[in-house]
């Protein structure tokens, strides 16, 4: 369990979740990261809860309904099932780049790069080999206010208690699907410059997290909306494609079993998050306060 957990903090450092995200008109704005979802023929209800990946442990608590939800639930879905050996192996592979960084740019880019890294503790030498999904790893750790010893993750947390429960673990993609995501949002360019916005990132970082805790969803999703982290582009592959694959496959996991599905908060809302794609598709999805 120890080095699952420290694959997933890889994991989920990789992952983009400050993200943008279109407010829909039409979607239910009640303060609730827990959903639920029924009708169009499920015999169970199942339930969708919206996380924050990294959390300081100052800041860290899974809502009792949450724990509740899960506990009515069969399985527990997570974004990547960490328990599968196979996604796992990928999982390792995934800091090892094809090519030197430093081959990347030119001389005056790899100058003003090595600059920008003094000031997240390391330089272009001792990173030279590293994936750009794990240059922009350091941005992530960064921004998290406190000390890699008082971080928690909050679905390792989850997972932990699902496995202790025997609850069916699954996930709605695999690594090599969220890898090439992340790959056609962010190349090594735009990496670069958003590691120059390390300030304004730690402040969003810090008003996301206390809109998170209050589940105020209007407050996150405009936050989300930040156009100094994400265009267009960037938004349709790393959320848009992404929760049309997700809702493809959910119907069917939740016919056949109850489930906890646990994703990124930047993935619920929007003209195409998740809640509105399954209230399309004739499902009744509402916001929970209390189980």
């Amino acid at each position: 369990m120890k080095n699952l957990i420290k694959l997933g903090f890889a994991a989920l450092l990789s992952l983009n979740f400050i993200t943008a995200n279109a407010q829909n008109k039409n979607s239910n704005t009640e303060n609730s990261l827990l959903w639920e979802v029924s009708g169009n023929g499920l015999s169970k209800p199942s339930y969708i809860t919206g996380t924050f990946h990294i959390l300081c442990s100052k800041d860290f608590e899974i809502k009792p309904k949450v724990l509740k939800a899960l506990e009515n639930s069969e399985n527990f879905v997570m974004e990547i099932n960490y328990t599968d050996p196979a996604e796992m192996m990928s999982l390792q592979k995934m800091f090892k780049a094809d090519k030197k960084i430093s081959d990347q740019l030119s001389p005056e880019e790899a100058k003003e790069l090595n600059t920008i890294l003094a000031n997240y503790g390391t330089d272009l030498k001792s990173i030279d080999s590293s994936s750009p999904q794990a240059l922009y790893a350091l941005l992530s750790t960064k921004a998290i206010p406190c000390p890699r010893t008082e971080v928690k993750l909050y679905e390792m947390e989850l997972l932990q208690k699902a496995i202790k429960d025997k609850k069916g673990i699954k996930g709605l993609e695999k690594v090599e699907d969220q890898m090439q995501s992340i790959n056609k949002a962010y190349d090594l360019k735009s990496i670069i410059t958003q590691l120059k916005m390390d300030k304004e990132y730690q402040l969003l970082f810090s008003q996301m997290i206390e809109a998170f805790k209050n589940e105020n969803v209007q407050s996150l999703y405009s936050l989300f909306k930040d156009e100094r982290f994400m265009n267009a582009q960037q938004e349709k592959a790393m959320l848009t494609n992404r929760n049309l694959n997700w809702v493809k496959i959910m119907p069917d996991m939740m016919k056949k079993e109850s489930s906890l599905f646990a994703v990124g908060g930047s993935h619920l809302m929007g003209e195409n998050g998740i809640i509105p794609l399954l209230q399309a598709k004739g499902y009744t999805v509402k916001p929970v306060s209390s189980l």
